[in-house]
């Protein structure tokens, strides 16, 4: 007999991209009267020729609209306005999947992960963490494969999905079995209105939680570490201070109340005090998920790490070239400035409010700076103050030769690319960015 959840309720799936058109394609596959639109005529035409109903949503029961597109700030869509009219919900696709997976019968668990930074890292390792257990697990949200792309998992089973604040606004009824918040920094405001809208967003990750669902707050970040009132039993994390009936990191050592988990030096694709917090998030998870605390070490050991993320990507000449290209933003930077003594530093793009400012107590870390991208001036004004040496160039294909020489001249055992910024000036995306570091990279080491 058919799977069909959503038989009859008429659903509008607004914006067609790697996550809304499969979404559709499931929707009708489960019975819902799919209605599908893109304000791009070549993504129309697409979910035309995949047989969807094409066409400007006006009647409908539930708007699915795709995470990037504003319902409120700084501009209202008209499929968001039409939802308004008519009294539809606007949902995200975690929600669907949520109705979709109970309507199934299966008791599968979620977990939910948000936070300006780490929440991609954290999300993989416990995925990676609950797989090397044998818990059947699906891995994704706002990282990977979408929700709705997703398997029904079996009651043992456990969705770990990335959330971000985009999606956070548009969920109702998710429970999170086990949730975590780790930081909170300045970002995406012209969404939210202003720091206290973002802050709300990314809390509604704990909303439908219960008494015996545990709630994570990452505890070195005051905005995150001074939530109170979870309906959650609430713990902490940290990478780099105590926290007594949570996890933490006490230099190397990983541990909690009951002792000492594992050695973090041991976890060589996660570098840092941000990754021993992220780890320590993932452990805490993972033991409220079932998994037996003899197997944190061996599967956090055996974590391959992210593309893009502090990613070694080459040794040459003894110089060590990593690319942290989804580094977007200067909190992202700090983290890896503050994994190394010294650096060549790659920066720049399209920086975010207050430029490379909040990176000046790690300004002593950097060997040689090299800057590229739209606002490459505006980072060298803010070296130039600050007495660091740096030079102003316009892509990475200038940029990384520089770099590279000054590090073999002996300024630093590695070259850092963490722009600190946006890629949009130049790239596709930080993904596109990063790819060609670590081509440059290549071809280098070739030569």
């Amino acid at each position: 007999m058919a799977f069909t959840p959503f038989a009859g309720r008429r659903i509008a799936v607004v914006g067609l991209g790697k996550a809304g058109l499969p979404a559709a394609l499931r929707l009708r596959e489960w019975g819902a009267v799919v209605t599908a639109w893109d304000d791009k005529p070549e993504a129309r035409a697409e979910a035309e020729a995949a047989g969807l109903t094409v066409a400007e949503p006006r009647d409908f029961d539930t708007l699915l609209l795709s995470p990037g597109i504003p319902h409120i700030r700084p501009r209202v869509h008209p499929a968001a306005d039409r939802a308004r009219a008519i009294g539809a919900p606007i949902v995200v696709d975690v929600e669907l999947l949520f109705e979709a997976v109970r309507a199934s019968g299966s008791r599968a668990r979620f977990a939910g992960i948000t936070g300006t930074n780490g929440k991609s890292t954290t999300t993989a390792l416990l995925g990676h963490v609950l797989e090397q257990a044998g818990v059947p697990v699906a891995v994704g949200g706002n990282l990977g494969t979408a929700a709705l792309s997703m398997p029904i998992l079996p009651d043992n089973g456990v969705y770990v999905l990335e959330m971000s604040s985009y999606m956070l606004e548009r969920i109702a009824q998710v429970r999170f079995n086990t949730a975590v918040m780790l930081n909170l920094s300045l970002d995406h405001i012209d969404r939210h209105g202003d720091m206290a809208g973002y802050r709300a967003a990314k809390l509604r990750i704990f909303a439908s939680q219960l008494p015996e669902d545990l709630a994570i707050l990452g505890d070195d970040d005051e905005m995150t570490a001074e939530v109170a009132g979870l309906a959650a039993r609430t713990i902490h994390v940290s990478g780099d201070h105590a926290c007594p009936g949570g996890i933490w990191a006490e230099g190397s050592l990983l541990r909690d109340d009951a002792g000492i988990i594992m050695d973090l030096a041991e976890a060589p694709t996660l570098p840092g005090a941000h990754n021993a917090q992220n780890v320590a998030a993932a452990a805490a998870m993972a033991l409220h998920l079932g998994v037996p605390r003899a197997g944190l070490a061996p599967a956090i050991r055996s974590y391959p790490g992210l593309p893009h993320r502090h990613e070694q990507v080459g040794v040459i000449r003894g110089v060590r070239f990593v690319n942290d290209s989804k580094a977007t933003n200067a909190d992202s930077t700090a983290r890896a400035l503050a994994s190394h003594a010294k650096v060549v530093w790659i920066a720049g793009g399209t920086g975010k409010e207050g430029g490379i400012e909040p990176l000046t107590p790690w300004f002593d870390r950097i060997a040689h700076a090299y800057l590229i991208g739209r606002d490459g001036p505006e980072f060298a004004a803010t070296l130039a103050r600050e007495g660091v040496p740096h030079t102003l160039l316009d892509t990475l294909e200038q940029a990384l030769p520089a770099a590279a020489e000054a590090a073999w001249a002996g300024a630093a055992d590695i070259v850092l690319l963490s722009p600190a910024a946006a890629s949009w000036d130049q790239f596709t995306g930080f993904d596109q960015r990063g790819d060609r570091f670590r081509d440059l990279v290549r071809q280098m080491g070739a030569a």
